[in-house]
């Protein structure tokens, strides 16, 4: 007994210290801020942290630094929010054949795949993340491990299943068909009684109207906000006029632009101050990239992608996308590619307000990897302003998920979602690849 005694006073210290390091206060000093809101950035910044939240934000000239608090030097560094990626897929992790991957690894999603996902993400900068069209109780249970701090990773905010007219043979765990309206109503309470954050609509164009605005309209009944494909032109015309709440991927697959209806209705909905901004995440770096992966797939090597993933399952992987070149799902890619930059230049010019989100998961993109990337397209490739970028990737996302007040900026009684870079980050975005600082609701994991 004396014995059992001594282990469970060695664990409840234990624990107490680790509970007393996160709790101390800590000082971010020196950085230059980006606080998320667009303005310019803070010089000589001071950022004070008292357990999980923001106590101050300052200057080193006008916020005094308490006594007791451990000071984190950030001299010379980019210090701004932790990003969000807003569509993520942590049940899937860069293999090329999905019909081996859902038939072959579903009973190590919830322990093995999704978790390490989300810690891959979390050491990525990617302190919170929107991750769409995965089984329902594997997501609600990895998503509240996360946020009660069971496992370390990205806060994730999930739509469990993917709402569709039909479900591809062998993936009813994860895609929901709907058969009338009555039914699409049924799926979706279900769904919100399960807790998910979010909705995700995939092939809209193949239900008929009333399915589609039955499953929009059930939704937001419930205070859940829709995300919805915008691959086809039809996608877009039913998602505008049912009201979706964001739209997914650039699409149109190799067509050199939207329509000019099309272009009409989005410009029509954007004049619309009464039903707030309208979101679009382009996803467009996965295309965009494609060649130059598959002709230097070097940087295919690096192990960041290997972290929580048991041996096995690597080479899996690794074996899936051993020829690069001859991969299936990108075989278009090279006609698609020259069409994005029109594409996203056309959103940003009818005034739709774009958000960062990677489809990172799919063959060859990594969690560990995916959401700097495409910031580094963006900036890069199609001339985005960096602050713009940043933007996209922290303010907006948090205020789509209805979190602005909790996360999103580094702001006074906000949670500390902060990370940080060694140079300038809207010089060489490209510097979010090595995040050499991580801090999730004031704990720090790098």
């Amino acid at each position: 007994m004396t014995r059992i005694f001594a282990v469970c006073l060695l664990s409840f210290l234990s624990f107490q210290l680790i509970t007393a390091q996160d709790t101390k206060i800590k000082a971010l000093v020196g950085g230059t801020l980006i606080d998320g809101f667009g303005s310019d950035p803070i010089r000589n910044s001071v950022i004070i942290i008292e357990g999980e939240k923001i106590k101050a934000v300052g200057t080193i000239s006008d916020t005094p630094i308490p006594p007791n608090a451990e000071i984190i030097s950030t001299e010379g560094m980019s210090v701004l929010p932790g990003l969000w990626d807003m569509h993520v897929h942590t049940m899937i992790t860069g293999h090329a054949d999905y019909n081996y991957w859902d038939k072959t690894y579903p009973p190590l999603f919830e322990d093995v795949i999704m978790p390490a996902s989300a810690q891959q993400l979390l050491l990525a900068g990617v302190t919170s993340a929107r991750d769409l069209g995965g089984p329902l109780a594997e997501s609600i249970a990895v998503r509240d491990a996360i946020n009660s701090g069971k496992i370390p990773g990205a806060t994730l905010y999930v739509s469990g299943p993917f709402i569709q007219h039909e479900p591809y043979p062998g993936t009813e765990d994860f895609r929901w068909g709907v058969k009338g309206a009555e039914d699409g109503r049924k799926k979706i309470r279900t769904l919100a009684k399960a807790g998910v954050d979010c909705i995700k609509i995939v092939d809209q164009d193949q239900m008929t109207k009333e399915e589609f605005k039955a499953v929009v309209d059930e939704a937001h009944k419930n205070n859940l906000k829709v995300v919805a494909h915008s691959h086809r032109p039809e996608e877009i015309r039913m998602g505008l006029e049912v009201g979706v709440d964001c739209f997914e991927h650039t699409g149109l697959s190799s067509a050199p632009k939207y329509p000019d209806d099309v272009m009409i209705m989005i410009k029509e909905r954007t004049a619309n101050m009464s039903k707030g901004p309208l979101f679009w995440c382009p996803t467009v770096e996965g295309l965009y990239n494609y060649e130059y992966v598959r002709d230097n797939p070097e940087k295919l090597d690096n192990d960041s992608w290997h972290l929580g993933l048991p041996d096995s399952v690597i080479t899996d992987i690794k074996n899936s996308i051993a020829h690069p070149d001859r991969l299936p799902y990108f075989q278009l890619t090279p006609s698609r590619r020259p069409t994005l930059k029109t594409k996203i230049n056309q959103l940003l010019d009818a005034g739709v307000v774009l958000m960062v989100g990677t489809d990172s998961g799919i063959p060859m993109k990594f969690h560990s990897q995916s959401t700097w990337n495409e910031l580094d397209v963006w900036v890069n490739e199609f001339d985005i302003d960096p602050m713009y970028a940043i933007r996209a990737a922290t303010y907006w996302p948090s205020l789509w998920m209805g979190v602005a007040e909790e996360v999103g900026t580094i702001t006074p009684g906000k949670y500390a979602d902060i990370i940080a870079v060694d140079g300038d980050v809207l010089r060489y975005i490209s510097l979010l690849q090595d995040v050499d600082m991580v801090i999730k609701h004031g704990k720090r994991y790098k």
